[in-house]
């Protein structure tokens, strides 16, 4: 049974969530969209620190990855290496992402495969990820 204290945390790491993915789906600018991104661990972690859970802790330790690839890659694109473009398709993905992340913590389901899809997402921005998605075995694609 969760308590009050959990009840209220819960709400706010789902308003978050939700405001992180109406704020990256609007945003035009790639730079902003990472940007954006970034409150969704930061949600996360104030979350499991009022109001520890393994499910938020398990999303703080992705989204902060994901985080990292998107901003790896963008600065090897500000370097001048564009070997792998940054595809439209992965933010609306994370979008999707964090909007189930958001419906699974509301309603108790789990997790996992909201994780995943933002997880691919951002993975496939990486060269490893990239390559994958080329030769069609990873697909972000709908």
């Amino acid at each position: 049974m969760q308590s009050q204290r959990d009840d209220f945390f819960r709400k706010e790491l789902v308003e978050e969530l939700r405001r992180v993915e109406n704020l990256v789906r609007l945003e035009p600018s790639i730079e902003k969209k990472i940007y954006y991104f970034s409150a969704s661990y930061g949600i996360t972690e104030r979350t499991y620190r009022y109001s520890f859970s393994k499910e938020v802790l398990v999303a703080d330790l992705l989204l902060h990855g994901v985080y990292n690839m998107m901003t790896e890659r963008l600065s090897l694109i500000k370097s001048g290496n564009n070997t792998v473009p940054i595809n439209p398709i992965v933010f609306e993905r994370i979008c999707d992402g964090l909007r189930d992340l958001a419906n699974s913590f509301e309603s108790g389901e789990g997790i996992f495969e909201a994780l995943g899809t933002i997880t691919v997402a951002g993975f496939s921005m990486t060269g490893p990820g990239n390559y994958l998605r080329e030769k069609g075995d990873l697909k972000i694609e709908s």
